[in-house]
């Protein structure tokens, strides 16, 4: 698809032009043809072209929020990070200060261990409450007696207490270990597992990136795209308005050349207000089968060979059938010798009588022809002349 091409093919057509006005019109109805399928071709991969990119730019806008998520992520994960290791850190000084704790607990009670074990020991060798009663016994009064009652009493329990402190600051240091050691495991599974979830956004973040970059190269390729289809869509309206403003021209000139052809004939006023009613529509008009039977038809030029030859009759108050199996009935037959223009002309081309028209003189005809619409075409040579069989039909007095 370029719009070079085809401006060189009209500029080759401009060339080859020759003084026919006919001959002008075909070169010029194929050439706004070309170009309007051009143009039509170039819009279609316009409109796809820019479909793609909405699509492209759809994209981008979800993955720019993907991205913008992925690094609130990162953010807030970052900030749980660093709160982790904040945690840990601290946990550790508890541990180091703990630790201090203990020893100095454990010193502590190594040193009531070792006055429990003394006194023990002591007990063995001394017999153990044989030293007591001992001390009892001794006493020189009941008062003296009762003291040392008390005060063996106090050893006893001295010595309890001693046993129990020792079991439960033991208890107590062992507790604070777990405790702590536990909180510890937890922070550092929480750390690890913090760090390989980071891994994984960074990840997620490195491939969104990658893909944002692959749609912005995808979508200057597009608007790049658009902007030249933009382009040739425009070099080529102005080729189709050329063309348009030429096939009118060359409209222009061949109505006045019949025109004036119609006049030095000799023939009715009827048959030029019935020839001439067509002349607007010569150009701007399309061949649709059983077309011309409606106001909405009649309004977009739409024809078939009997529906416009009714129409142009109607034109000065004169119903003919829109049918050429009945048109073949109007009137009378006359020779070909004999033919004037408003003379109605049949062609066998699908059929006998398949096609039909309006003679205008000069061995031409004007008629819907599938391949232009409304149009004055040449009956004397080519495709016209071998399906002319002589058929013709005078309905005007």
């Amino acid at each position: 698809m370029n719009s070079k091409k085809v401006l060189a093919g009209i500029t080759i057509a401009f060339g080859l032009m020759v003084s026919s006005p006919l001959a002008k019109e075909m070169v010029h109805a194929e050439t706004q043809t070309e170009v309007t399928a051009e143009r039509s071709e170039i819009q279609t991969e316009l409109q796809s072209k820019k479909q793609e990119l909405q699509s492209i730019q759809a994209e981008l806008i979800q993955l720019n929020n993907d991205i913008e998520r992925v690094d609130e992520a990162i953010k807030a994960n970052e900030e749980k990070m660093e709160e982790t290791k904040e945690q840990i850190k601290k946990e550790e000084n508890e541990v180091h200060k703990l630790e201090k704790e203990v020893k100095a607990l454990e010193k502590d009670i190594s040193k009531r261990y070792e006055i429990l074990r003394n006194r023990a020991s002591s007990l063995q060798k001394n017999g153990g409450s044989i030293q007591y009663l001992d001390v009892l016994f001794g006493s020189t009064s009941f008062s003296d007696f009762i003291d040392r009652v008390a005060i063996i009493t106090k050893i006893a329990k001295a010595d309890n207490s001693l046993i129990e402190q020792y079991e439960a600051d033991k208890k107590e240091v062992e507790e604070q270990k777990e405790v702590i050691e536990k909180k510890l495991t937890e922070l550092n599974t929480m750390q690890a597992e913090l760090e390989a979830m980071q891994d994984d956004i960074l990840l997620q973040k490195e491939q969104n990136e990658a893909k944002k970059e692959e749609l912005e190269e995808k979508e200057s390729e597009s608007l790049a795209m658009i902007s030249e289809l933009e382009l040739e869509d425009f070099e080529l309206a102005q080729l189709e308005t050329n063309a348009q403003a030429q096939v009118e021209s060359n409209n222009e000139e061949t109505i006045k050349e019949h025109s004036e052809q119609i006049d030095s004939e000799l023939f009715s006023g009827d048959a030029k207000k019935i020839i001439s009613a067509g002349y607007k529509y010569i150009g701007n008009s399309s061949y649709k089968w059983g077309g011309g039977r409606s106001a909405s038809d009649i309004a977009r030029g739409l024809f078939d060979c009997s529906g416009y030859v009714s129409w142009a009759f109607k034109q000065n108050g004169i119903y003919l059938p829109p049918s050429t199996r009945s048109l073949v009935n109007v009137g009378e037959r006359i020779s070909p010798s004999q033919m004037k223009p408003g003379d109605l002309v049949f062609f066998n081309t699908n059929r006998v009588n398949g096609h039909v028209g309006i003679y205008v003189g000069g061995n031409k005809f004007i008629g819907s022809q599938s391949s232009s619409g409304v149009d004055i075409a040449n009956m004397a040579s080519g495709y016209w002349a071998r399906n002319f069989t002589g058929h013709v039909r005078r309905v005007l007095n």
